[in-house]
């Protein structure tokens, strides 16, 4: 699906940043007003055999032909850079540590802006941090005792310029930003953030480089700030938002979980039967680890109907930071013990604090010999979802999962449940028969990631099927992977 993390060695480009394995600027523009072509599967009729009718092809434009452009905008008084196709807007802020300030997907806004700070720009600090908001990168470990630490606060990292370029735009949107080398680290951060024509797909390739002349040891972070204030009163949490991520049963914690700061006992956090992390938004201060293997997190938002998965590649050969791959951080009022063993519980450094909830991928810890560079790639999948919130697959969100039912007559299945989608296209029902022989597909609703996908669909004809995949055909013909996959439920046949 995409490229593992990896380093390289190669020359640096006049920026100082390294280009082995980063995407260029070489796609074809595209053309205006262009038409595509997709494969739909149609029609299956079966025979006494279980023999079905040929898939026809239907000519159909894609939403995306308007093409992906990139243009500067003033977005909460930044002057900043937008890049949009016909699904998403993206607004960066690359004079604020390189920041992705706002992704808005179908009228949406996903990301928490901070309106202290909104339209403005303080230097580097040592001993502040500006908490602008969006998506940024960062460093782990974080910590004060020692030079293998991050202190943190909006230093050369997190809050100087960073240089933006266009580098490709039309069929495929692609810039780049590089940060400063940041001499306390040993660290120069870049990042190149793609978005295609047909989908809502974001692409994100970061690349770490060590800057100095000596080996150094870190983790890169990717950090989103989530809006999670309610869209009626602002001055109030959204009581509907939640983060999500696999737990495994090999995890290193005790709970499947860990909770770096916070209180141990928060009903805000569990693991769900089906072996989930759950973390329900409250404004209580609270940081929670989670070794997730499976290689996603989603954020999903009850109240609105929307949600964003985020995938990354577990690299199972490397240590992570405190064997974190994923961690949530809910920011809200502070429980502290101090050293005289007196207990508060505040607002902390901010009054009242702002009302949102980080989602972090980390990747594993990398030593890096001088000029050597190493990459972590993820990606963004925005769709529609709700509280009722299952688990993702490759197509998409699932809220109820695949069933199939053979009715009475023995003749038809009826195919349901509810999803969110991550392409436009097609839904397309492979069937099988007991002895795992394909006995071919059925075309079934046309969908996209703007819409809820409630599936209520019959299978005619379909009486030796005794299971159904049911997947994602995008609209370049392109088999995007399953939304489940299920054996046919028998019903009592009448006589």
């Amino acid at each position: 699906m995409f490229g593992e993390g990896r380093m390289c060695r190669c020359p640096a480009t006049a920026s100082g940043i390294v280009n082995c394995g980063m995407v260029g600027g070489g796609s074809l523009q595209m053309k205006k007003n262009m038409w595509r072509r997709w494969t739909a599967v149609v029609g299956l009729q079966f025979a006494a055999a279980g023999a079905f009718a040929v898939n026809a092809q239907e000519k159909k434009a894609a939403p995306g032909d308007a093409g992906c452009r990139v243009e500067q905008v003033e977005y909460q008084g930044w002057q900043a850079q937008q890049v949009s196709n016909a699904w998403l807007k993206l607004i960066f802020v690359p004079q604020n540590g390189g920041r992705l300030m706002q992704v808005i997907f179908d009228g949406h806004s996903f990301l928490f802006v901070n309106r202290k700070y909104a339209g403005k720009y303080l230097p580097p600090s040592k001993t502040e941090w500006f908490n602008y908001g969006g998506d940024k990168l960062w460093v782990l470990p974080e910590g004060n005792g020692d030079e293998q630490h991050w202190v943190g606060n909006s230093d050369l990292l997190d809050d100087a310029p960073y240089d933006f370029q266009v580098l490709s735009q039309g069929q495929r949107c692609e810039i780049s930003l590089t940060g400063p080398a940041d001499p306390q680290t040993g660290l120069q951060f870049m990042r190149t953030v793609s978005l295609g024509v047909d989908s809502p797909l974001i692409t994100f390739h970061a690349a770490m480089k060590n800057t100095s002349g000596h080996p150094i040891e870190w983790s890169m972070q990717s950090v989103s700030q989530y809006d999670t204030a309610d869209a009626k009163d602002r001055t109030h949490h959204n009581k509907n938002i939640w983060g999500f991520t696999p737990t495994g049963s090999s995890s290193s914690y005790l709970n499947q979980y860990h909770v770096k700061f916070g209180p141990a006992e928060n009903s805000a956090a569990q693991v769900r039967p089906n072996g989930l992390f759950a973390v329900h938004y409250m404004p209580l201060a609270a940081e929670l680890w989670v070794d997730s293997k499976a290689g996603w997190l989603a954020v999903v938002d009850g109240e609105s109907g929307y949600a964003m998965v985020e995938r990354f590649r577990y690299d199972g050969t490397r240590p992570y930071p405190g064997k974190a791959s994923v961690i949530f951080w809910t920011n809200g009022a502070q429980l502290h013990q101090h050293p005289d063993g007196t207990t508060t519980f505040g607002a902390g450094e901010e009054d009242p604090p702002a009302i949102y909830m980080e989602a972090e991928l980390n990747s594993p810890m990398v030593r890096l010999d001088p000029g050597e560079s190493y990459h972590f790639d993820t990606q963004w999948f925005p769709s529609r979802a709700s509280a009722s919130f299952q688990g993702v697959s490759d197509a998409g969100v699932i809220l109820k999962p695949l069933g199939a039912q053979l009715n009475t007559t023995g003749q038809e299945i009826a195919l349901g449940g509810v999803f969110g989608v991550f392409f436009s296209g097609q839904l397309v029902a492979h069937l099988y028969d007991a002895r795992g022989v394909a006995l071919g597909t059925r075309a079934l609703e046309q969908v996209d990631p703007k819409d809820l996908i409630k599936l209520h669909a019959e299978i005619k004809g379909a009486s030796q099927a005794a299971r159904v995949s049911l997947r994602l055909v995008d609209l370049n013909g392109l088999d995007r992977g399953a939304l489940g996959e299920v054996a046919v439920d028998s019903a009592e046949v009448k006589e």
